[in-house]
């Protein structure tokens, strides 16, 4: 009858909508990892009551004389727009300065947010409040990085042990006295350890021969028996620095007697190329070496990279695993999923999922990401649509007495 009533009832409704969107967005101005909605309008068909005419010699050319049928509703947008990051300091709260989602799972069912307030469970997965599982890679044994061909659960074991490690490598660093008189002994004392983690003593006894500028070299174990074969000879140049091509370095080939594996250091995995032979006293000690006992976890960090890094109690620090970050062609068609969590849509694009960087972003630990919902954007919105609503009704009671004036023009 009158289109204006229908225009107020369309107007009504679209305004009632924005505020619940609104309504939304106020209720989570603390939910971490939020990002609120915003709706937009837009006109719906008009009817055209005449068009449009062109020029005519004698006359000028007419607008089309439409009247449009009222608002309809447009979209409701997710707005995408990181927030910043809230320091808590706890451990395992995670923040992303970037674009990217952490992935997370339930069952076969991946889903994305930006809320990384995760736990540890009691079997050591990495989850959500939820209890959805983090998902990230694996690190090759072999080359040390992250296995990036496939994802998998997230697990921070704090029941960790890692294995012994036998000595491989030795690196000795000193001198050695020049005015020291033929036949003069230097011991150093040292360990190594065996396969079982056991340290096991040496002494690499080095003595000035005769010869100008040269030293024998020879390993000992605890008994004084050598455990380098026929040993070695250290022949040093005018300038004091050791003439490699001209020395021959002793190996380390013991029998620990402790049920473990032969020692065995190649004379390539000594390195003595920091011993010098000058006018000082003698003083040379272990520079480097590897090997470790067993040990157990003792803490662990993220790091900018995804990469969680566990500390061990016999100083080892082993990569446990990396987190894995995803980005959207159109992260707004993300399809929000409750729990603060998002769903890929045919919309959003597929997930390019990979470890954290570029425009994927960097790890913040110890901080979370707050809601992008402005309040004072809000409640102004809110007036917005309250008095909107209001101009609609009063466009419904004006054309309710238009109305009544008709039906009473019979009396």
């Amino acid at each position: 009858m009158l289109r204006s009533m229908y225009s107020g009832i369309g107007g009504m409704r679209n305004f009632q909508t924005k505020l619940d969107v609104i309504g939304n967005n106020i209720a989570n101005v603390n939910t971490y990892g939020f990002k609120k909605g915003r709706v937009t309008f837009k006109d719906i068909a008009s009817q055209t009551m005449s068009g449009a005419s062109s020029a005519q010699n004698n006359r000028g050319g007419t607008n089309a004389k439409q009247i449009g049928l009222g608002s309809a509703l447009g979209s409701i947008d997710t707005i995408m727009t990181n927030s910043s990051l809230q320091t808590t300091g706890r451990l395992l709260d995670l923040g992303v300065d970037g674009d990217g989602f952490f992935v997370v799972k339930n069952g076969s069912q991946q889903y994305y947010t930006r809320a990384g307030n995760f736990d540890i469970d009691s079997v050591g997965n990495l989850v959500n409040s939820d209890g959805l599982k983090v998902q990230g890679y694996a690190m090759d044994p072999v080359t040390g990085k992250p296995n990036t061909s496939k994802l998998i659960d997230l697990t921070i074991d704090k029941n960790a042990t890692i294995l012994p490690q036998a000595t491989t490598y030795a690196k000795f660093a000193g001198n050695l006295d020049s005015n020291a008189a033929s036949g003069t002994v230097y011991s150093m004392d040292m360990t190594v350890r065996d396969s079982l983690g056991n340290e096991v003593p040496l002494t690499l006894q080095m003595t000035k021969s005769a010869a100008p500028n040269t030293w024998t070299a020879t390993f000992l174990d605890k008994n004084g028996t050598s455990v380098s074969g026929g040993g070695g000879t250290l022949t040093f140049k005018p300038d004091g620095t050791l003439n490699t091509g001209a020395s021959t370095i002793p190996n380390i080939n013991i029998n620990p007697n402790t049920g473990a594996n032969t020692i065995s250091i190649p004379a390539t995995k000594i390195d003595l190329s920091g011993v010098n032979q000058t006018g000082a006293a003698s003083s040379v000690s272990v520079k480097d070496k590897d090997g470790s006992a067993g040990g157990t976890l003792t803490s662990f960090t993220f790091g900018q990279s995804g990469e969680i890094t566990g500390v061990f109690s016999n100083g080892q620090v082993k990569t446990l695993g990396q987190l894995a970050l995803a980005t959207f062609s159109n992260p707004g068609g993300l399809l929000k999923a409750g729990g603060n969590t998002f769903q890929e849509s045919n919309n959003s694009g597929i997930p390019n999922v990979s470890t954290p960087g570029n425009s994927r972003g960097v790890v913040q630990a110890g901080t979370l990401e707050m809601s992008n919902v402005d309040l004072s954007e809000e409640f102004t919105d809110m007036i917005v649509a309250q008095r909107g609503f209001q101009a609609n009704s009063r466009i419904i009671t004006t054309s309710d007495q238009i109305l009544e004036e008709l039906v009473n023009l019979k009396r």
